[in-house]
């Protein structure tokens, strides 16, 4: 829910001029993105263990790094727009330290970040020109799971499925063939993946 002193910025499309923006830098970074419980992270940990440079969540690093403080998952989620600026600065820094020409599996990309701004009433085209600096060599948008709670994760199936939608949009907005990984066994979504890179 909002907060009385948040704006509603729920169903804020991209700034079209603003996405006329030339990209920088051509990257050799392949993202792996989807709402929560697609299964992201068992397919980084996949692409890992095969032997790819691969770079976690920023999301779960900051809820973990968090908790690890001491602090409740409640009082972490009560300013919405504080932890997502702070996940998304987390983000930002990541992808600044990252070289252009190493080949990296990301878990999340920056345009991932839109659908939680709006959702924290954040207008997202506050971050849209960020997105320009580094061009991404794939997409791969995992194809939703049915969706399970944990210690970190939050929402439901229509929270999941709005997210989804959006992300999607998002990266096709921004320019991005986006790679739909359909529900498919661990070993199998890892060799569609594999053999769909820069397609």
């Amino acid at each position: 829910m909002l907060s009385p002193s948040q704006s509603d910025y729920r169903n804020t499309e991209l700034d079209p001029e603003l996405l006329l923006t030339p990209f920088k830098v051509q990257t050799n970074w392949h993202v792996i993105t989807g709402t929560s419980c697609s299964g992201k992270t068992t397919l980084i940990d996949q692409l890992s263990n095969e032997g790819f440079q691969t770079v976690q969540e920023s999301g779960r690093q900051y809820f973990e790094s968090e908790l690890a403080k001491g602090r409740t998952m409640d009082e972490i989620r009560r300013d919405r727009s504080t932890f997502t600026r702070q996940v998304y600065a987390m983000m930002l820094e990541r992808e600044h330290i990252l070289q252009p020409a190493e080949f990296i599996f990301l878990d999340r990309a920056l345009p991932d970040a839109f659908a939680f701004f709006r959702f924290a009433g954040i207008n997202p085209n506050e971050i849209l020109s960020d997105c320009f600096q580094n061009r991404y060599a794939t997409v791969f948008m995992l194809d939703r799971l049915t969706y399970q709670k944990d210690g970190i994760r939050a929402g439901d199936d229509m929270y999941a499925e709005i997210f989804d939608l959006w992300m999607s949009r998002d990266y096709r907005a921004l320019g991005y063939n986006v790679v739909r990984v359909p529900v498919l066994p661990p070993e199998e979504r890892l060799a569609f993946v594999l053999e769909r890179l820069s397609d």
